[in-house]
């Protein structure tokens, strides 16, 4: 136990709310909207708010329990990782560092004149628009304690200035499909009344929105759209850019007999309540082969090729937004039962965007199945750092030789790409084949 002496300062227990990092290159968020209010109790690792990073929108957990104070963003704001954006104290803990409110002064003398009263705070998103439009934020009278993004478009407006702040990232608070509708329509965020939290603009607000009336003359040949891509498809295209610039890819191919496969999800499936797929199968096998070949669950790090200890299996999932990887973590260790429902809770986070920064960490292999598209096979890029991923095709019924004679049996086509650098063709052959001979025959697991 800690004694302290009379008039010996409380030690300050209050917990930082940061924008996090998701990655390494990733430099700042975008705060999409807040799920608690400030004074409200929150739980450690109840969710706290949504932001929206270069890799995905994702929810934060609250680091600790306590009462939410300070919150420094708002729904828009742009903020660089690492900033400290809300506080947690514990009940009855005020804010630190914040001197105590003055006593109140007698009555000056009314030939006196007031003290300047200070400029009132200006949040993140209504500075970087008096920026923009050479505004004098001493000049803007709030509504409220605090400078937003309205009291300055009603200052513009007032000056007769055209508040032209489209094509910003981040200057409007709206949700990405939001952004992504504003986009397709050629449709100013900035001429939508937000219905969302802190007026920030939804996908209902621009779908509510009437375009410009059709013109009866003759319309211009059409120009080629552009497209503003969200952060997480910028994201997937800067690193697939890197990794297929970067890396030195090969690729192997085998074609592989399904009968078995099928025939064991038929009865898994009797006998588990969860949905079985075949992703959850193949992340089983591979989470198994790669124990025997860890050259495949590996790195090029520094010039020097690292094993990971830990086999966490990332799985390739496409949502409106673009392509993110959420991950498996220790999959050799689950059960069958377990994955589908990791991967279940996974996809449809992914779909409604609530990943959090925790379940799209440590991947160490990737897998990408695209049979339900049709697609018969395809080859992948890596995923950095890692060293492979596996391309799954579709199953399709062929004619090939079973003891001698041809016979139409369920295939499909498996692509492994490799990493050079880390695997060399033997070592990328023998996973592929261990792999091969597992889904032909699942029973040698047991």
């Amino acid at each position: 136990m800690t004694l302290r002496t009379k008039g010996e300062r409380k030690p300050i227990l209050t917990k930082r709310v940061i924008m996090p990092a998701l990655g390494m290159a990733q430099e700042t968020g975008v705060v999409l909207r807040w799920l608690k209010s400030e004074g409200e109790p929150v739980a450690q690792g109840e969710p706290l708010l949504e932001i929206e990073t270069d890799k995905a929108t994702v929810e934060i957990e609250a680091p600790a329990s306590g009462i939410l104070a300070s919150l420094s963003a708002q729904a828009g704001d742009e903020v660089p990782v690492g900033e400290v954006i809300a506080l947690i104290l514990e009940p009855g803990e005020s804010v630190p560092d914040q001197p105590a409110s003055a006593p109140e002064a007698s009555p000056a003398p009314a030939v006196s004149q007031p003290p300047a009263a200070a400029r009132p705070p200006a949040s993140p998103v209504a500075a970087r628009i008096a920026a923009e439009h050479h505004v004098d934020l001493d000049q803007v009278k709030p509504e409220g304690s605090r400078i937003q993004k309205e009291d300055v478009l009603a200052y513009i407006k007032l000056q007769g200035q055209p508040p032209a702040l489209s094509g910003g990232r981040g200057k409007v608070p709206a949700s990405p499909k939001a952004r992504r509708l504003a986009a397709e329509r050629g449709i100013d965020l900035v001429a939508i009344q937000g219905s969302g939290p802190e007026q920030a603009v939804l996908a209902a607000d621009v779908q509510a929105m009437k375009g410009p009336s059709p013109t009866p003359e003759p319309a211009p040949a059409l120009e080629p759209r552009t497209l503003t891509p969200s952060p997480t498809w910028r994201t997937m295209a800067e690193r697939v850019t890197h990794s297929w610039t970067s890396v030195p890819h090969f690729y192997l191919l085998r074609d592989v007999n399904v009968n078995r496969l099928i025939s064991w999800r038929e009865k898994a499936q009797e006998r588990l309540a969860e949905k079985i797929t075949y992703t959850d199968l193949l992340t089983k096998l591979v989470a198994i082969v790669l124990r025997e070949h860890p050259q495949l669950n590996a790195r090029w790090q520094n010039g020097a090729v690292l094993l990971d200890d830990q086999i966490n299996i990332g799985l390739a999932v496409a949502i409106q937004e673009g392509l993110v990887v959420p991950v498996i973590h220790q999959a050799d260790t689950l059960s069958l039962s377990e994955i589908a429902t990791r991967r279940q809770d996974l996809i449809a986070r992914a779909q409604a965007g609530r990943l959090r920064p925790e379940h799209m960490r440590g991947g160490t292999f990737t897998i990408s199945n695209l049979g339900m598209y049709g697609v018969d096979s395809f080859s992948a890029i890596l995923n950095p750092p890692q060293a492979a991923i596996l391309a799954v095709g579709r199953i399709v019924e062929r004619v090939v030789p079973v003891g001698g004679r041809p016979a139409i049996q369920p295939m499909a086509t498996l692509s492994l790409t490799c990493d050079h650098r880390v695997v060399d063709g033997a070592h990328g052959a023998q996973f592929l084949g261990a792999l091969t001979e597992l889904i032909e025959e699942p029973l040698i697991l047991l």
